[in-house]
C-alpha cells in the first residue's frame, strides 16, 4: 500500500527545501515528525504539513497502522518562477527571481 500527498506552489527555493527532505527520507512517520519539529528551518514546517496530509489520507482511506509507516520517497521539485524587477542605479533594473517548490511525500508499510 502506497499513499501519495503533494503540495504544489510553495514559495520557497527547492534547494533550501531538500536539504530538509534529506533528513527525513526513508525513517519512520513517528521519527520523521520528531526530527521536523525541531529544525529551524521554514521547509520543516512545509514538510510537516504534507507528511500529515497523506498520514491522515493513509489512515481514513485505507485504514493503515501509523506504527508501520515510513517515507519511501519525498522529492521536492522546482515549480514556476516569478521575475519581478528592482530598480537599480542611473536608471537600470536589476532582475529578482522568486522560486517555488513542489513537494511530494509517498508513504509505504514496512
Amino acid at each position: 500500500m502506497e499513499v501519495r500527498a503533494l503540495s504544489k506552489y510553495v514559495r520557497i527555493s527547492p534547494q533550501k527545501t531538500r536539504l530538509v527532505a534529506d533528513m527525513v527520507r526513508g525513517k519512520s512517520v513517528g521519527e520523521a515528525l520528531i526530527m521536523l519539529r525541531f529544525t529551524p528551518k521554514k521547509g520543516g514546517r512545509l514538510i510537516t504539513r504534507v507528511l500529515r496530509s497523506a498520514m491522515a489520507s493513509a489512515e481514513n482511506t485505507h485504514s493503515a497502522d501509523m506504527d508501520k509507516l515510513y517515507i519511501k520517497t519525498i522529492k521536492v521539485d522546482q515549480g514556476p518562477r516569478l521575475k519581478r524587477f528592482r530598480p537599480r542605479a542611473m536608471g537600470r533594473a536589476t532582475r529578482i527571481i522568486k522560486p517555488s517548490s513542489h513537494i511530494t511525500v509517498i508513504l509505504a508499510d514496512k
